[in-house]
């Protein structure tokens, strides 16, 4: 800068005839050249703005479309227009702003009183700009690692939707694992590469040596080691649950004193919609405490086996009743007639004998409106005989007159 006002000193010096009045005019006209530079560059960033707001509003509606999660519109258009305005706007006037600093301090520099503070102030900016291109440069690395790392996990993430979707289509099969394993086998492995991809750029993130990061780092994890407890529980309820098999959805279950059709199973709870229409929230935990009892599981195949007691007195011949159950299990709709339904005499109490009717049936489901169909069927059945159903008890008072048995055949 200094050889540069010399020589335009020396020039304006010959041709002004003064040192002074050269010294005076080079420095008028190096404020002149400068001020037209700067008048320039402020002309150029404001069409090159205007330009910007106005492909803004040009795009809004073409280019530019509403951000949407599902059916949720979280963003407009005019929202996302809005940002980018403000966006440019803010961003045009730190420009304005550097370049009129910029040019205060080349101002300054051209007089002996404020050269030196206005070249300290340069040096600053461009040491302060160099530290963050270098520091840019040298994170360059680190952040590329990052880059393939991440990529790699998506590849390999994107291998494992692959081929746990053919399992669960059962295009794949593998010995030994079953097709509804699939999603929690799925979610479990993606779970472990993410948190190993999160292990593996921890160390290239910038800040993560410094003490704050670790601290952070350190309260997070007490945080949701403490406050966790029984989410965990239930969610490694819910695998158990999904590799032991003991129901999938849509089956009809008795988990407790809860008993319905299973209709979600969850990372935490599972949901059974009860015959009333009541859905019930089971947590995981809970269901794997307790012993689940699962009606569809033979159903289809094998068919589930419904019974139901019914006490008849001493007086009436056993295959009467045996006849009579069975026709009374016939006429019932969703009773299967095979297996055929059969009677079991469970015991010989005081005042009645107990008689158990098994009769199969397919759809469990309808299981509480087989055993209604089943109950009304076996009490008209018996009163088309004539026969009393002896329950609770019967009281019979003894007179000395003959024992109540039934006829010889």
């Amino acid at each position: 800068m200094n050889e540069l006002l010399t020589r335009l000193e020396e020039m304006l010096a010959g041709w002004l005839g003064g040192a002074a009045l050269a010294q005076m005019a080079s420095k008028v006209l190096l404020i002149v050249v400068t001020g037209l530079l700067f008048g320039l560059t402020w002309l150029a960033v404001r069409r090159v703005f205007s330009y910007l707001d106005r492909k803004v509003e040009e795009w809004c509606g073409t280019r530019i479309h509403g951000l949407n999660i599902q059916r949720q519109r979280i963003l407009t258009e005019q929202d996302i227009a809005r940002l980018l305005h403000g966006t440019i706007r803010w961003s045009r006037r730190a420009l304005k702003l550097i370049l009129v600093l910029l040019f205060i301090n080349v101002i300054f520099v051209f007089f002996e009183w404020s050269r030196q503070a206005a070249i300290a102030v340069i040096e600053a900016a461009l040491l302060a700009l160099e530290n963050v291109l270098l520091g840019v440069g040298a994170y360059l690395p680190n952040l590329l690692v990052i880059i393939v790392v991440i990529l790699l996990a998506r590849l390999f993430i994107h291998l494992l939707k692959v081929v746990f979707d053919g399992l669960a289509a059962k295009r794949i099969r593998i010995a030994g694992f079953y097709p509804e394993w699939s999603r929690t086998s799925f979610n479990l492995l993606r779970v472990l590469a993410i948190a190993l991809t999160l292990i593996i750029i921890f160390p290239y993130l910038p800040g993560s040596s410094s003490p704050a990061f670790q601290g952070v780092s350190i309260f997070a994890g007490v945080l949701l080691s403490l406050g966790s407890t029984s989410a965990v529980a239930n969610v490694v309820s819910g695998i158990v649950i999904t590799y032991t098999r003991s129901f999938r959805i849509g089956d009809r279950v008795k988990i407790a004193d809860t008993e319905g059709d299973v209709i979600e199973r969850s990372a935490f709870v599972t949901r059974v919609r009860t015959p009333k229409n009541v859905e019930v929230s089971i947590p995981n935990a809970a269901v794997l405490n307790n012993h689940v009892i699962n009606f569809s599981a033979q159903a289809k195949r094998a068919g589930l086996t419904l019974h139901t007691t019914v006490t008849i007195g001493y007086d009436v011949a056993w295959p009467k009743v045996h006849e009579l159950l069975t026709a009374a299990a016939a006429k019932t709709d969703g009773i299967e007639s095979e297996p055929a339904p059969f009677v079991l005499q469970t015991a010989l109490n005081d005042f009645y004998v107990e008689y158990e009717l098994n009769a199969t049936t397919h759809d469990p489901q309808r299981k509480p409106q087989i055993y209604s169909d089943l109950h009304g069927n076996i009490m008209n059945a018996f009163s088309e005989a004539g026969i009393e159903i002896m329950s609770p008890h019967f009281r019979a008072n003894r007179d000395g007159s003959a024992p109540a048995l039934p006829p010889a055949s």
